[in-house]
């Protein structure tokens, strides 16, 4: 049960990091803020995906 509890937690993160670098790359930001923001959730993907939860730049998704 372990395993699959952490496989499945693994993908949903992952997941998450997908969709807030999308946001990321979408939004109005400079070229170099938009880096540091994408650098930061794939190296922390928990922590930087709860940072830019709550600080983050958030551009439209169509």
């Amino acid at each position: 049960m372990g395993a699959t509890f952490n496989g499945l937690f693994g993908l949903i993160v992952l997941a998450l990091d997908i969709w807030a670098i999308l946001h990321v790359l979408k939004s109005g930001e400079e070229v170099g803020i938009k880096v540091l923001w994408v650098l930061l959730i794939a190296i922390v993907p928990v922590l930087g995906l709860i940072i830019w939860a709550i600080l983050g730049p958030r551009g439209k998704l169509r």
